[in-house]
């Protein structure tokens, strides 16, 4: 049974479902390459959207990197995401969202003692009809922030 999304995530509502595309990374600390990405964000009525991401480098299809979360909007223009990393890094990230573009900044980075040390993390969002354009950069490893990915991703239909 397909729940109505909540009002309180609405406005969000054109996320929904599967997106996939490609995207370069780069950092000071590493050499550039190249990845696929695969992003689900779906609902069960509640007040948020599960987010789901998976990465694949796209020189051998190597498993590259996988993230979940979860976005909320407890007042309009206003959005938080929680994002939990498999490398032991949690970020909490808030920022303001017009429609056409989500704006988000770490307001905390937590990790597990074995984590490697991320301060700070940027997303930005543009969105048009059926796609998605992110960047990301981070402060992480003793780095300044610094970009780190971008990408372009379509809705799967």
């Amino acid at each position: 049974m397909d729940r109505p999304i909540h009002p309180d995530v609405e406005p969000l509502g054109f996320l929904l479902g599967t997106w996939s595309g490609e995207g370069q990374g780069e950092y000071p600390t590493i050499s550039p390459f190249g990845y696929r990405e695969t992003v689900t964000f779906a609902h069960v009525g509640k007040p948020f959207i599960s987010y789901t991401q998976r990465t694949v480098a796209t020189d051998d299809g190597r498993p590259l990197h996988a993230e979940v979360g979860y976005l909320r909007s407890p007042r309009p223009g206003w959005v938080e995401f929680v994002v939990a990393h498999p490398t032991g890094v949690v970020e909490v990230d808030e920022g303001w969202f017009s429609g056409s573009s989500l704006r988000l900044r770490s307001s905390l980075v937590a990790a597990t003692g074995t984590a490697k040390d991320v301060t700070a993390v940027e997303r930005d969002f543009d969105f048009e009809p059926g796609v998605i354009r992110y960047s990301l950069r981070m402060a992480a490893v003793g780095q300044s922030l610094a970009h780190h990915l971008q990408a372009r991703l379509q809705l799967e239909v």
